[in-house]
Protein backbone atom coordinates (compact mmCIF):
# COMPACT_ATOMS: atom_id res chain seq x y z
CA UNK A 1 0.00 0.00 0.00
CA UNK A 2 1.31 3.46 -0.85
CA UNK A 3 0.44 6.59 1.04
CA UNK A 4 0.46 10.18 -0.05
CA UNK A 5 2.76 12.31 2.09
CA UNK A 6 1.03 14.95 4.15
CA UNK A 7 3.00 18.18 4.51
CA UNK A 8 3.27 20.00 7.84
CA UNK A 9 4.16 23.29 6.08
CA UNK A 10 1.68 26.12 6.51
CA UNK A 11 -0.35 26.48 3.29
CA UNK A 12 -0.16 29.68 1.29
CA UNK A 13 -3.21 31.82 0.54
CA UNK A 14 -3.25 30.31 -2.96
CA UNK A 15 -3.19 26.79 -1.45
CA UNK A 16 -6.11 27.69 0.82
CA UNK A 17 -8.07 29.17 -2.08
CA UNK A 18 -7.46 25.95 -4.04
CA UNK A 19 -8.70 23.94 -1.02
CA UNK A 20 -11.84 26.07 -0.97
CA UNK A 21 -12.42 25.47 -4.69
CA UNK A 22 -12.00 21.71 -4.29
CA UNK A 23 -14.27 21.71 -1.24
CA UNK A 24 -16.86 23.81 -3.09
CA UNK A 25 -16.93 21.37 -6.01
CA UNK A 26 -17.25 18.42 -3.63
CA UNK A 27 -20.06 20.04 -1.65
CA UNK A 28 -21.93 21.12 -4.78
CA UNK A 29 -21.89 17.48 -5.86
CA UNK A 30 -23.25 16.37 -2.49
CA UNK A 31 -25.97 19.02 -2.52
CA UNK A 32 -26.97 18.00 -6.06
CA UNK A 33 -27.20 14.33 -5.05
CA UNK A 34 -29.35 15.26 -2.04
CA UNK A 35 -31.41 17.65 -4.21
CA UNK A 36 -30.76 20.49 -1.76
CA UNK A 37 -30.47 24.11 -2.87
CA UNK A 38 -27.59 26.05 -1.41
CA UNK A 39 -25.28 28.92 -2.25
CA UNK A 40 -21.59 28.46 -1.46
CA UNK A 41 -19.26 31.18 -0.32
CA UNK A 42 -15.52 30.50 -0.25
CA UNK A 43 -13.14 32.51 1.90
CA UNK A 44 -9.75 32.33 3.62
CA UNK A 45 -9.81 33.20 7.34
CA UNK A 46 -7.11 32.86 9.97
CA UNK A 47 -5.02 30.48 7.88
CA UNK A 48 -7.90 28.18 6.93
CA UNK A 49 -10.15 27.70 3.96
CA UNK A 50 -13.69 28.56 5.05
CA UNK A 51 -16.72 27.32 3.11
CA UNK A 52 -20.21 28.54 3.94
CA UNK A 53 -23.43 27.07 2.57
CA UNK A 54 -26.58 29.20 2.81
CA UNK A 55 -30.07 28.90 1.42
CA UNK A 56 -33.03 31.28 1.34
CA UNK A 57 -35.40 28.34 0.83
CA UNK A 58 -34.78 26.83 4.26
CA UNK A 59 -33.75 23.56 2.61
CA UNK A 60 -30.62 23.12 4.73
CA UNK A 61 -32.57 22.04 7.85
CA UNK A 62 -31.02 18.74 8.95
CA UNK A 63 -27.72 19.53 7.24
CA UNK A 64 -27.11 22.45 9.61
CA UNK A 65 -27.20 20.23 12.72
CA UNK A 66 -23.75 20.66 14.36
CA UNK A 67 -23.01 16.91 14.34
CA UNK A 68 -23.98 16.66 10.67
CA UNK A 69 -21.85 19.70 9.82
CA UNK A 70 -18.90 18.13 11.65
CA UNK A 71 -19.32 14.88 9.70
CA UNK A 72 -19.65 16.71 6.37
CA UNK A 73 -16.62 18.82 7.25
CA UNK A 74 -14.54 15.68 7.84
CA UNK A 75 -15.71 14.15 4.55
CA UNK A 76 -14.93 17.40 2.73
CA UNK A 77 -11.49 17.59 4.35
CA UNK A 78 -10.78 14.03 3.19
CA UNK A 79 -11.88 14.92 -0.36
CA UNK A 80 -9.56 17.95 -0.32
CA UNK A 81 -6.70 15.90 1.09
CA UNK A 82 -7.20 13.23 -1.58
CA UNK A 83 -6.82 15.91 -4.29
CA UNK A 84 -3.98 17.94 -2.74
CA UNK A 85 -2.01 15.35 -0.79
CA UNK A 86 -2.00 17.75 2.18
CA UNK A 87 -3.90 17.72 5.46
CA UNK A 88 -6.75 20.23 5.35
CA UNK A 89 -7.96 22.37 8.25
CA UNK A 90 -10.93 23.58 6.20
CA UNK A 91 -13.93 24.91 8.13
CA UNK A 92 -17.47 24.24 6.92
CA UNK A 93 -20.48 26.31 7.97
CA UNK A 94 -23.96 25.26 6.90
CA UNK A 95 -26.88 27.56 7.53
CA UNK A 96 -25.16 29.43 10.36
CA UNK A 97 -24.20 26.27 12.23
CA UNK A 98 -20.90 27.77 13.39
CA UNK A 99 -22.68 30.66 15.10
CA UNK A 100 -24.99 28.17 16.79
CA UNK A 101 -22.03 26.05 17.89
CA UNK A 102 -20.30 29.14 19.33
CA UNK A 103 -23.43 29.84 21.41
CA UNK A 104 -23.35 26.23 22.66
CA UNK A 105 -19.67 26.55 23.55
CA UNK A 106 -20.38 29.82 25.40
CA UNK A 107 -22.96 27.94 27.50
CA UNK A 108 -20.37 25.24 28.28
CA UNK A 109 -17.91 27.92 29.35
CA UNK A 110 -20.63 29.58 31.48
CA UNK A 111 -21.28 26.26 33.25
CA UNK A 112 -17.54 25.80 33.83
CA UNK A 113 -17.24 29.32 35.23
CA UNK A 114 -20.14 28.56 37.59
CA UNK A 115 -18.16 25.55 38.89
CA UNK A 116 -15.19 27.87 39.46
CA UNK A 117 -17.48 30.33 41.27
CA UNK A 118 -18.58 27.44 43.52
CA UNK A 119 -14.97 26.87 44.54
CA UNK A 120 -13.54 24.43 42.00
CA UNK A 121 -9.88 25.11 41.20
CA UNK A 122 -10.43 24.19 37.55
CA UNK A 123 -13.20 22.99 35.27
CA UNK A 124 -12.83 20.56 32.37
CA UNK A 125 -14.94 20.70 29.24
CA UNK A 126 -15.82 17.70 27.07
CA UNK A 127 -13.48 16.56 24.31
CA UNK A 128 -13.85 18.59 21.13
CA UNK A 129 -12.13 19.41 17.85
CA UNK A 130 -9.14 21.73 17.69
CA UNK A 131 -11.29 24.39 16.03
CA UNK A 132 -13.86 24.23 18.84
CA UNK A 133 -11.11 24.33 21.48
CA UNK A 134 -9.74 27.45 19.76
CA UNK A 135 -13.16 29.07 20.06
CA UNK A 136 -13.33 28.04 23.75
CA UNK A 137 -9.87 29.50 24.41
CA UNK A 138 -10.99 32.76 22.78
CA UNK A 139 -14.20 32.90 24.86
CA UNK A 140 -12.29 32.14 28.06
CA UNK A 141 -9.70 34.84 27.32
CA UNK A 142 -12.49 37.37 26.63
CA UNK A 143 -13.77 36.63 30.16
CA UNK A 144 -10.38 37.15 31.78
CA UNK A 145 -9.78 33.49 32.60
CA UNK A 146 -7.13 30.99 31.54
CA UNK A 147 -7.53 27.77 29.58
CA UNK A 148 -5.29 25.00 28.32
CA UNK A 149 -5.86 21.89 26.26
CA UNK A 150 -5.09 18.46 27.69
CA UNK A 151 -5.29 14.91 26.39
CA UNK A 152 -4.48 13.26 23.11
CA UNK A 153 -6.40 12.72 19.89
CA UNK A 154 -10.16 12.38 20.24
CA UNK A 155 -9.90 12.86 24.03
CA UNK A 156 -8.29 16.32 23.82
CA UNK A 157 -10.27 18.85 25.86
CA UNK A 158 -10.02 22.32 27.40
CA UNK A 159 -9.53 23.00 31.11
CA UNK A 160 -10.47 26.41 32.48
CA UNK A 161 -9.09 28.10 35.61
CA UNK A 162 -8.86 31.54 37.13
CA UNK A 163 -5.92 33.77 36.25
Amino acid sequence: MTTTPVSDDAPSAADLEAEGDIAGDYLEGLLDIADVDGDLTLDVRQGRAYVSVESDSGSLGALSDPDTVQALQELTRLAVQAKTGRFSRLILDIGGSRDERRRQLEKLVDAAVARLDEGASQASLPAMSSYERKIVHDIVAERGLLSESYGEGAERHAVIRRA
